[in-house]
């Protein structure tokens, strides 16, 4: 009988390693995350308890990411359609049991724990599409292309009811990544785009009156400066007289002056403009642009269709909310309330993204273990 001893790791990076932790990755993460600590600090009037609750939110994402990591990749392959129908059943509860706040009904008290259910939907629902196309062969059929659209779907149309378009609209390029990457023919493609193009009255009507004043300001922000405008235009007076170099960090004006509302939540990326200027903004693209290069080089190494559709869906859905962010900030999108990731102040989207990359981190970690 043969005994085998595993050595210890000496370095962070071999302990990193020993965990199953993509250093690179988690490095990005990180320093994207405390980077988050100061912009919140300027943003919130320099404010310690949020700076506070936030360090301890990150200390729960970095946790989850770390656990989710040691899980095996076929273990999320096997739970996902479980966790998928959980998720919708939360949805449901929410819906009809969770705390209305402001005209939304979008969170669930459980007693020991708050949260939002429609987080879990950004994860899970590229999973289930993952696990779904990992049994069926390659470029999908019609048919499975219909059912992709169902399970993708069947959560969206419940948050849209909450109501609370950002997070349906990240449920819904979640999927679709997962959908386009498992290798959707140009003509289904052109066949959806027609689909959504049709259906777009009907979405129209269906808006509330608030969401259809976000789409007429965007088209016009001028249209109403001092009432639905108001966002978009102090925001946009933010980056702009951030300049090149920016104003510094506490000095930005637009935030501290209280012109710019929800300053520490969806419009954070304005007031980091301001004070970093052109400058910083790119250097945080540069920051995003690593997290989802390497979440895609994670993809192409990995090893079966169920772990290359989840960690390129999840990569490029980090990429979409960051997208999004920057462009309604910016005016050059409608705001729907996308969180910048990482930075904007909230608990439950970052608990989410970084378990997300504990799951990208287990699929390339694993690999390697398999692979030798």
């Amino acid at each position: 009988m043969s005994t085998t001893t595993r050595e210890r790791p000496a370095t962070l990076s071999e302990w990193l390693a020993h965990w199953h932790i993509d250093v690179q990755l988690f490095a990005a993460l990180l320093c994207c995350a405390l980077l988050g600590l100061f912009v919140l600090y300027s943003a919130s009037g320099r404010s310690a308890n949020v700076v506070i609750d936030q360090s301890v939110r990150l200390g729960i994402g970095l946790s989850a990411m770390i656990a989710l990591a040691q899980v095996p990749p076929h273990w999320y392959r096997a739970a996902a359609p479980w966790v998928y129908v959980l998720g919708v059943v939360l949805l449901v509860a929410t819906l009809v049991l969770g705390d209305a706040a402001m005209g939304a009904r979008r969170w669930l008290d459980l007693g020991v724990v708050r949260f939002q259910p429609s987080e879990i939907s950004k994860l899970v629902v590229p999973l289930t599409i993952a696990a779904y196309f990992h049994y069926r062969s390659l470029p999908p059929r019609l048919t499975d292309v219909a059912k992709a659209s169902l399970i993708i779907a069947m959560p969206v149309a419940l948050v849209v009811r909450q109501p609370d378009l950002g997070t349906a609209l990240l449920i819904v390029a979640g999927g679709g990544f997962a959908l386009f990457f498992a290798g959707l023919r140009w003509r289904v493609i052109i066949l959806l785009l027609i689909l959504a193009a049709a259906a777009a009255p009907l979405v129209w009507f269906n808006l509330h009156d608030y969401q259809q004043q976000r789409v007429l300001t965007f088209l016009n922000p001028a249209r109403d400066p001092l009432g639905a405008g108001y966002h978009i235009t102090q925001s946009k007076i933010a980056i702009g007289s951030g300049g090149v170099f920016g104003k510094g960090w506490l000095n930005g004006s637009q935030a501290h002056l209280n012109f710019l509302p929800e300053s520490d939540t969806d419009f954070v990326f304005a007031v980091y403009a301001e004070e970093t200027g052109l400058f910083g903004v790119l250097g945080l693209m540069a920051i995003y642009g690593f997290i989802v290069a390497r979440g895609l080089f994670i993809a192409v190494k990995s090893q079966d269709t169920f772990q290359r559709l989840t960690a390129a869906s999840l990569s490029l859905t980090f990429f979409f909310y960051a997208f999004v962010n920057m462009g309604m900030v910016a005016g050059l999108l409608p705001v729907v309330g996308v969180p910048l990731p990482l930075i904007s102040f909230g608990g439950t989207s970052m608990v989410m993204l970084l378990a997300s990359f504990g799951i990208v981190m287990s699929i390339h970690t694993h690999r390697k273990l398999l692979a030798t």
